[in-house]
């Protein structure tokens, strides 16, 4: 018998909600969604955040401004999951859980977040007096299990996971001489805004390396350097145009910068990146090293002299650079980084708490 998943998270084209979502179709699940993200809020699908969510936020409450609470409990006895797949959960109330446990004592109840969920600026009020409801809670922040963080806070069950790719939407495809012209640099990077993400990368201009960045929360940043260039925008892959993709293949190299609030080990690009065929230079650490063999599938460095050098050493150096990304983007493939391979192992897990018949 099909077992049956109800899935609460964000489901826009480019987001990892939508890529596990679709992993779970892809695995043989029925498939039920709740979206906890308002589609048509900005050009990235996001609602509007009002000066009261915020202040709610810096407060540790997440208004539930989609009513998923209420879309929930609606949806829970009409669907009768097997599975009730929730995606960080920020603004899923305690009672709501309790409720559900009480009407479904066989439903699992499974959270998933790839943030550091140990930190308090990530969770909400509700998020951590749910956590003793969840039977499993599946986190990419190694910190929150193997230090029993999320534990301490009340989790039954903390299990790590690695990042991964969309199959979909990150692998190498051929773009035009105007689109290497507008998305592409010597050195890109594509990610969120971080003080020693942008210390970092001032020191690579400073020091004459072109470097040209694309993400959220770069607008308050100032550069005067002709050699750092931010595009205060994302890359965001939409169906019909993946300009993310693009902007990976049309980069020589593209940097791995891991984000200290996050206590990163890894992050998405970590796995994106050589998945579209890309160059990937990042921060060593116990995880990249994991994952890719160093100087092989991927190039990590130690310092920010060492970034220089080998960004110095690796721009003049095309044939290796291409033959490492090569090999990264098959390592990706033969060790099947997928998020449909990681959703499989993830619901096996599940499976085999012995709730499900």
């Amino acid at each position: 018998m099909t077992k049956r998943i109800l899935f609460i998270g964000d489901v826009n084209f480019y987001s990892k909600g939508s890529s596990r979502r679709k992993a779970c179709r892809n695995l043989g699940y029925d498939i039920k969604t709740i979206a906890h993200t308002a589609i048509g809020g900005n050009e990235f699908g996001f609602a509007p955040q009002t000066l009261i969510f915020k202040i709610a936020w810096k407060l540790g409450i997440q208004l539930d401004t989609e009513n998923t609470n209420k879309k929930l409990l609606a949806s829970i006895s009409k669907t009768n999951p097997d599975i009730l797949w929730i995606e960080k959960g920020n603004m899923i109330y305690p009672k709501t859980l309790k409720e559900i446990k009480a009407k479904l004592p066989k439903t699992s109840i499974i959270s998933y977040s790839d943030d550091d969920m140990f930190n308090p600026l990530n969770r909400t009020r509700a998020y951590t007096k749910s956590l003793s409801f969840y039977d499993i809670i599946f986190v990419t922040k190694s910190f929150n299990a193997n230090y029993k963080e999320l534990p301490s806070l009340g989790a039954k069950k903390v299990i790590t996971v690695d990042k991964a790719f969309d199959q979909n939407q990150h692998y190498p495809i051929k773009i035009t001489k105007e689109e290497k012209n507008i998305l592409g640099a010597e050195v890109s990077f594509i990610g969120t805004f971080a003080p020693e993400r942008a210390k970092l990368l001032t020191y690579l201009a400073d020091n004459k390396i072109k470097v040209k960045v694309w993400g959220n929360g770069w607008e308050k940043f100032v550069s005067k350097s002709k050699y750092l260039i931010i595009k205060c925008k994302p890359l965001v892959n939409q169906p019909d145009n993946l300009l993310f993709t693009k902007g990976i293949i049309a980069s020589e190299i593209n940097l791995g910068l891991l984000r200290k609030i996050n206590r990163d080990l890894q992050t998405d690009r970590s796995i994106e990146i050589p998945a579209c065929g890309g160059f990937l230079l990042a921060e060593r650490s116990l995880e990249h090293e994991r994952l890719f063999q160093d100087g092989k599938e991927a190039v990590f460095y130690d310092n920010k002299e060492d970034l220089i050098k080998k960004i110095k050493y690796y721009l003049i150096n095309k044939e290796k650079r291409d033959r490492i990304a090569y090999a990264g983007y098959k390592k990706c493939q033969t060790a099947d980084y997928t998020h449909e391979n990681r959703m499989r192992f993830m619901l096996k897990v599940t499976l085999d708490t012995g709730k499900l018949s």
